[in-house]
């Protein structure tokens, strides 16, 4: 099944070439403009194109718009075509075709998307936490945006690699090591287990000795150079720290049904002497005070300085510009992507954009063959509107805050389903709590900071994840009131549209794939969001409307539920979402 849109956009583009191909010099006039309406009183979409070529041609846009509308072909699908205003070309689907529509994606596992006409491979890099830190509520967003984004490309059908760049290599661990050598070798060894709370304090105590003693220094900057030629000895304990931390963020990313294939820093290390070498032939390195950096046109200090970026250390080290372009010429020559994206929060802006112009002037990033995305977003806020801290002034835990959440949603629930047992209330409190958490940074601009409120995340109206579910929950009650198999009723009904709320509501379903194409371009999921408050509110006028059980339309209405039911629970799903069967 194709886009609604699509079928439009070719339906106006026939018509005003028919009327105007020879007329306009400008191939761009011809191209069509057509949106969905705004105000679904005057149409489902609207047709723009006569204002412009109106223009062109020194003749009324409203006349335009009538010599388009003569060539329009409204066969199957276009029930009422009007001119309003200077020239706005105002399109009404037929009831009968989008009831044919309904009936068709009822069959339909893709549930009218398209497969794309070419599939590609597509890295998407998130959630990147350092190890022998925890993950804190800073990596919530770029967790969850970043996982809804990949579900989105793999529905979309293409091939799509989940990558978790997470801080593994660097001084840090030459600090650590030589901390954990001589305070806890047996941790070392294998012989002593320990947590990522333990290796957070151990972490402290050894950055504190390296900053305050010089021989500790000078200890720890050769466990970095052990490290980094491949010891033995070095490597296993390095190995030890990293799955204590990879332990921690598993049980994160399971609570968040989150999937990630990690590739930290410390993957591309081989690459990065030969990196800087590369670069240096290709005349791209300026010596500035003993380091190596490539200086960009265009990126200025505040002073008005160049500004470089540094990609060797002037003691030899290297840092995370030459890793993150050592992984921009991999993903590229290696892995063949065709789009790369990633996410951190907007701070990053400036080192992703000189990444970017970087990697164009050293040949590996073609933007015509390969499209890069830094996804930005902005910062999670307290209720006094300052960076999320927890009452004594720390980063909140994301784990901490997680749970919080569940707490939060038994609560509720326990309240509203009194005979639910312990076990089947402490599931779907984790579900519902980890919806509420996931929606309320999902349906907000991911470029905005937002406000963080348990109270507002798990209220039953308005747009959060509660009343999406409680449209499913809906939809299922009124399944189980008519007692009537789907697979029966779908081979025996048909979908009829008479009522204005059951038109709406098709249409709104039939143009799911329009909001997914939309989503693929901006990467904004709030707006997957969006169509999803809408559909559960159009399904609650329907329900209001419409009465399905006992009426003469019962079953071409339960049809009409079990496609808003499907799409409800995809929509949820790609976001990330879990749904409730009783709420």
């Amino acid at each position: 099944m194709r886009n609604l849109i699509s079928e439009l956009l070719e339906r106006a583009d026939c018509a005003i070439k028919a009327a105007f191909g020879t007329s306009l010099l400008d191939p761009a006039l011809l191209q069509p403009e057509v949106t969905a309406a705004t105000q679904i009183q005057f149409g489902h979409y609207q047709c723009n194109s006569a204002l412009k070529i109106g223009k062109a041609l020194r003749i009324s846009p409203r006349a335009a718009a009538e010599q388009i509308v003569s060539h329009l072909k409204t066969a199957e699908l276009i029930s009422k075509v009007e001119i309003a205003g200077p020239g706005f070309i105002n399109i009404t689907l037929s009831s009968s075709f989008l009831a044919s529509q309904i009936q068709t994606l009822l069959t339909d596992d893709r549930l009218g998307v398209p497969l794309p006409e070419k599939k590609q491979k597509i890295i998407v890099e998130f959630s990147s936490p350092n190890i022998a830190k925890e993950l804190h509520v800073g990596h919530l967003r770029s967790t969850i945006i970043g996982d809804a984004i990949a579900r989105l490309f793999e529905f979309l059908g293409h091939d799509v690699l989940r990558l978790n760049h997470i801080g593994d290599w660097g001084t840090q661990f030459g600090m650590l090591i030589a901390y954990m050598q001589e305070a806890v070798p047996e941790v070392l060894r294998g012989d002593v287990q320990t947590d990522l709370i333990e290796l957070m304090h151990w972490y402290k105590e050894s950055k504190k000795r390296f900053d305050e003693d010089l021989e500790f220094k000078k200890r720890a900057q050769l466990q970095v150079v052990e490290l980094q030629s491949g010891n033995p000895e070095a490597r296993a304990a390095w190995q030890t720290i990293c799955e204590i931390s990879r332990k921690a963020f598993n049980e994160i990313y399971a609570l968040l049904d989150v999937h990630l294939n990690e590739r930290g820093e410390s993957f591309y290390n081989p690459y990065l002497k030969e990196l800087v070498d590369e670069l240096d032939k290709k005349g791209l390195i300026t010596i500035s005070n003993g380091a190596k950096c490539i200086f960009l046109e265009g990126f200025e200090s505040r002073e008005g300085a160049p500004l470089p970026m540094i990609v060797q250390k002037s003691d030899g080290g290297y840092n995370y510009d030459t890793t993150d372009m050592a992984a921009m010429r991999h993903r590229i020559e290696v892995e063949k992507a065709d789009r790369i994206i990633i996410l951190t929060d907007a701070g990053q802006s400036l080192h992703f954009a000189m990444l970017a112009k970087a990697s164009e002037k050293a040949g590996y990033l073609n933007p015509e063959n390969v499209r890069f995305d830094h996804v930005p977003f902005g910062v999670v806020l307290g209720p006094d509107g300052k960076k999320f801290k927890t009452r004594s002034g720390q980063t909140e835990k994301l784990i901490d805050l997680l749970l919080e959440a569940v707490t939060h949603a038994k609560k509720i629930l326990k309240e509203r389903l009194p005979n639910l047992t312990e076990s089947e209330l402490n599931h779907s409190a984790q579900i519902l709590g980890i919806d509420a958490v996931k929606y309320a940074d999902l349906s907000s601009h991911r470029i905005k900071d937002y406000l963080f409120s348990y109270e507002r995340m798990l209220k039953l109206d308005g747009n959060t994840a509660a009343f999406l579910l409680y449209a499913y929950v809906r939809i299922q009650g009124i399944k189980r009131k008519v007692g009537k198999a789907i697979s029966d009723v779908m081979q025996r009904a048909k979908v009829v549209l008479e009522h204005e709320s059951e038109i709406a509501l098709a249409l709104h379903l039939r143009q799911f794939g329009e909001i997914l194409d939309a989503m693929s371009k901006d990467l904004l999921p709030n707006r997957l969001c969006d169509y999803l408050y809408e559909l559960a509110e159009k399904f609650h006028a329907f329900f209001r409307d419409c009465r399905v059980e006992g009426v003469p339309q019962e079953e071409s209405r339960l049809l009409l539920c079990e496609a808003a039911s499907r799409i409800l629970e995809k929509g949820l799903h790609l976001l990330g979402l879990k749904t409730l069967d009783r709420m």
